[in-house]
């Protein structure tokens, strides 16, 4: 199989909605591919089915069993990478060799300051807010820390 490895640019891993990844992905084979694609995705894991979204797909010209190549991708605005108790959305810089198909990931944050949200253990179901969305212990401010008003409140 040999050797596959993605590295992102001054190691930044953490990244704004809207801002760019850049890195370099690298390989060393066995034998020569039939192809070689980068890949920028975000994907959910968790309970139920995974998704998968590909963002931008860019194959690698004329990749040889060794190479080395440069990438930039602009990353949108959403979805952001968060962690909640059933689900979370992960994004990825994934480098795919055909034949196989065989692949290499490098897990990237995109949340502001990249700092991925990590949603309460006590997330209200539905309509529920224990609390009440101003209350002690409300999911709104457990999310923003001061209490919320509504439009016309003071």
């Amino acid at each position: 199989m040999g050797h596959m490895r993605i590295e992102a640019r001054d190691g930044r891993t953490a990244l704004e909605p809207g801002g760019t990844v850049e890195g370099t992905a690298s390989w060393s084979l066995d034998g020569a591919p039939s192809g070689v694609s980068l890949l920028l995705c975000w994907y959910t894991r968790g309970k139920g089915t995974e998704d998968v979204r590909v963002v931008e797909r860019v194959r690698l010209e004329g990749a040889g069993r060794e190479d080395r190549r440069d990438f930039r991708f602009p990353l949108p605005r959403t979805p952001w990478s968060f962690s909640g108790t059933l689900v979370s959305v992960c994004w990825a810089v994934e480098l795919v060799v055909e034949p196989g198909p065989v692949s290499t990931r490098l897990e990237i944050t995109v949340a502001p300051g990249g700092k991925e949200v990590v949603l309460p253990a006590d997330v209200p179901q539905k309509d529920e807010d224990p609390g009440g969305a101003r209350g002690k212990g409300g999911f709104l401010r457990s999310l923003f820390g001061s209490p919320v008003r509504r439009p016309g409140e003071r």
